[in-house]
């Protein structure tokens, strides 16, 4: 079981994995989250276009490095990663 939260997103940005430690951490269990736009789901507003740029360079070969980003949970708290 790992002590992180894990999330996985396809090409289109939609939420394909999610761990036990998200769904803990979030509120949000897998089937709940599965499928839903990561970005505008689950992201603050205010992070909503530097997240989907990290996204879109990874897509692209690009790594970015120690990347936080704010998710809101299932009670519409604000959790920084």
């Amino acid at each position: 079981t790992a002590n992180a939260p894990i999330f996985g997103i396809d090409t289109n940005g939609k939420v394909t994995e999610w761990n036990a430690k998200a769904s803990s951490l979030l509120g949000f269990t897998k089937s709940e989250a599965i499928g839903r736009d990561l970005v505008s789901s689950f992201i603050t507003e205010e992070f909503k276009e530097s997240v989907q740029s990290v996204f879109t360079a990874a897509l692209h070969g690009n790594e970015t490095a120690n990347f936080e980003f704010p998710i809101f949970t299932s009670d519409g708290r604000r959790k920084d990663f």
